[in-house]
């Protein structure tokens, strides 16, 4: 499955070496060196932190005082701004786009959840999650949407229409730019029912049928099942749920 990429207002920098010691800020040139050295270390740090699937910046133990007070600012700051946070949520508020895409997508989510006998709102938030709240779906050869929004890759077994994506795969915990052979579907309708019928065809899943409002219990058997290789995609999709279930709630 291709787990959608997503962005904040922090740059995605790869952390950065520890800096040496150096003169007091009082002492001219060194002194923005030494602020330039911190502030690069820092961002890194949170950088990492959210590439891992956290947001909780202000009490986590794995950032240091510097990264949670830089974390928390950026993140007032991007709020403010109405930026997406990093699974593509606000908190507790759907924008303009994002509230147009759930509306686009509800009669077809509602009609696979009550297949898999789970909220609508699980559904609505795999299609999000996996699409980039539908900006950034699956494209065919001639630039058109494949309209598969769940990232469902075709296998030997799939005698639909195909098109060749990159996506983005981990291994052994890092990221890694691949291309895959993803089903191609007619309409929304069609990609819906096709993955409905996934989930509940494959035993591999079987955990995630019948998990009403439970977003934590659907994410889970999705990652147990293997729907993705992101080792933080039950997290990000039952935090995404949980928004989404909040908002129609």
């Amino acid at each position: 499955m291709r787990h959608a990429e997503f962005t904040t207002s922090i740059p995605a920098l790869s952390p950065t070496a520890a800096t040496q010691a150096t003169a007091p800020l009082s002492n001219g040139g060194n002194a923005s060196v030494k602020f330039s050295g911190i502030f690069n270390e820092v961002q890194g740090e949170v950088a990492t932190f959210i590439r891992q699937g956290s947001d909780d910046f202000t009490s986590s133990a794995s950032l240091s005082a510097e990264g949670r007070m830089w974390a928390a600012r950026s993140q007032q700051a991007a709020s403010a701004a109405g930026v997406v946070g990093v699974d593509g949520a606000g908190d507790g508020t759907a924008s303009p786009d994002q509230q147009a895409f759930l509306e686009s997508i509800a009669p077809w989510a509602r009609e696979a959840a009550d297949r898999l006998g789970v909220a609508p709102e699980l559904v609505s938030a795999h299609a999000a999650l996996e699409s980039g709240w539908g900006q950034r779906p699956l494209r065919n050869s001639d630039g058109s949407s494949t309209y598969n929004l769940f990232g469902i890759k075709a296998g030997n077994s799939w005698n639909g229409d195909v098109a060749e994506n990159q996506t983005t795969e981990y291994v052994g915990g890092a990221a890694v730019k691949t291309s895959a052979r993803f089903r191609a579907y007619p309409d929304q309708a069609s990609a819906f029912r096709d993955y409905a019928r996934m989930l509940t065809d494959n035993p591999r899943f079987r955990g995630a049928l019948g998990a009403g409002n439970d977003a934590q219990a659907f994410a889970g058997a999705l990652a147990k099942g293997g729907y993705a290789t992101d080792p933080a995609y039950a997290a990000k999709l039952a935090r995404l749920a949980g928004k989404l279930q909040g908002i129609s709630g």
